[in-house]
């Protein structure tokens, strides 16, 4: 697509706007899944809350930045809405991939500290089973856990089936 060159600066900033608040939101999931980690095996998270929000806010800028850079001096056409260098394009899912991977190791854990939890109480009701299974699947989507299958699709055009489903 034309991007007038009065829009195109704009629209560049909105682009890299938008990548950094969905880096944010997958730095957040799994700030997210920390907080809930550390509370299950410690007895308090509130003294690591400014680690956490740093996480959150700060380290998107560490891979929106140089991908803006990187944008700039080798791909600067348009409105940047298009990845045609791949390698451009990795600087900012490599992270995303990583907050991924960070949060269903994290989800692993948890369900492995309940399950243990409930044996530890060795309670036979099956409401405390149903609500072992219930936080377990709100857990899912909280920690994205639901991004480990659709990690690895494409995002750009054609159409394999994964990407499909996605």
């Amino acid at each position: 697509t034309a991007v007038s060159p009065q829009a195109g600066p704009a629209c560049r900033v909105a682009q890299s706007l938008a990548q950094y608040c969905v880096g944010a939101n997958y730095a957040w999931a799994m700030a997210e899944g920390l907080f809930l980690l550390r509370l299950l095996v410690a007895t308090s998270g509130r003294r690591c809350v400014p680690a956490f929000l740093l996480l959150g806010w700060g380290v998107p800028v560490l891979f929106v930045v140089p991908w803006v850079v990187l944008r700039y001096l080798y791909e600067n056409e348009g409105c940047w809405e298009r990845n045609e260098k791949v390698v451009v394009w990795w600087v900012i899912r490599c992270p995303i991939l990583v907050a991924v991977a960070v949060n269903f190791v994290v989800f692993v854990r948890i369900v492995r500290i309940l399950v243990a939890k409930v044996r530890a109480h060795q309670v036979s009701r099956g409401d405390t089973r149903l609500r072992l299974a219930r936080s377990t699947l709100t857990l899912i989507p909280l920690l994205g856990v639901h991004e480990v299958v659709f990690a690895l699709a494409g995002e750009g055009e054609g159409g394999g089936g994964l990407r499909l489903a996605r």
